[in-house]
């Protein structure tokens, strides 16, 4: 009886939710009809007419809208992913830090966490951009015939990254690393002491009994954490238009402009994003079965 009224239960919810779109998406058509309009695709086969600072494949003015926003989701794709896999090595290094016995890399750590969650992304963009990287006058060498940094970006073992992408790069990997540092910190310390005292019992150095013995038993806790904050810094990289970095919010809103299409143009969007998002979720959803398993060996 109890089953027969939850079916019926989540049918008339299911139901609801059905209705509620329908009459929404009838609404939408309605008045993109009085208004002369109604939702066409056709135009994403015309010619985009303008050029890109930055794309993947091969791309010219000529080309149409279609193949200008899948240059936008190309280029969001290489800067997320690269965010991430920055922003996951400075969050496991801070977040490590925070919890070990060194006093003065302690408290540096949790400086750079409080500093960079005080401060908004945008503005950590804007500064990287005209600070990081605009403000340069000559050429300088971090590290010789490996790094190099100018006004026109960043050269890495020959790899030529334009001024947007490594403002972009670098603010989206500060701010999501200053995060996962948290998210690290609190997987760590959410193994039981007594597992510490059990390695150190049996003479293993700290740095061993973290590897070994604390970090397999803290990562079921981290990895849900973990993939909301690489959900996060997808979003976030739509802030890309502050400093001029052509993702796909920026070149969707340049075709939005210049057509007039707005709710084909943010329908393509929100689709974009969809496919980003699932496939990090997939990602991560993988990620997270091979370390369960692992662990249960």
């Amino acid at each position: 009886m109890e089953r027969r009224k939850a079916i019926v239960l989540q049918g008339a919810i299911c139901a609801g939710i059905f209705l509620i779109l329908a009459i929404l998406i009838n609404n939408l058509s309605v008045n993109l009809l009085r208004a002369g309009l109604g939702i066409n695709f056709g135009w994403l086969l015309r010619p985009a007419g303008f050029a890109l600072a930055e794309h993947s494949l091969k791309y010219s003015p000529s080309d149409s809208y279609l193949w200008a926003i899948f240059m936008g989701w190309l280029n969001s794709l290489k800067v997320i992913f690269a965010s991430l896999l920055i922003a996951t090595i400075i969050g496991f290094l801070v977040g490590i830090a925070r919890t070990g016995n060194n006093i003065l890399i302690g408290l540096l750590s949790s400086a750079y966490v409080s500093l960079i969650r005080q401060i908004p992304l945008l503005l950590q963009l804007m500064f990287w951009y005209f600070v990081g990287f605009l403000s340069i006058s000559n050429s300088f060498y971090p590290i010789n015939n490996i790094v190099e940094i100018s006004n026109q970006g960043l050269i890495f073992l020959g790899f030529n990254f334009s001024a947007e992408f490594s403002a972009l790069l670098l603010g989206l990997s500060v701010f999501t690393g200053a995060y996962i540092s948290e998210v690290v910190r609190g997987g760590i310390q959410s193994v039981a002491k007594g597992q510490w005292e059990a390695f150190r019992s049996l003479g293993l150095s700290e740095t061993a009994g973290l590897y070994k013995v604390i970090m397999p038993q803290a990562l079921p806790a981290i990895l849900p954490g973990l993939t909301s904050q690489y959900l996060n810094l997808a979003k976030n990289s739509t802030l890309a238009i502050a400093v001029g970095y052509a993702d796909i919010y920026a070149i969707s809103d340049t075709v939005i402009t210049q057509t007039g299409r707005a709710v084909e143009g943010f329908i393509l969007l929100l689709t974009g994003f969809l496919f980003l998002n699932l496939i990090i979720s997939n990602l991560m959803e993988i990620i997270n079965t091979l370390i369960l398993k692992f662990i249960k060996r």
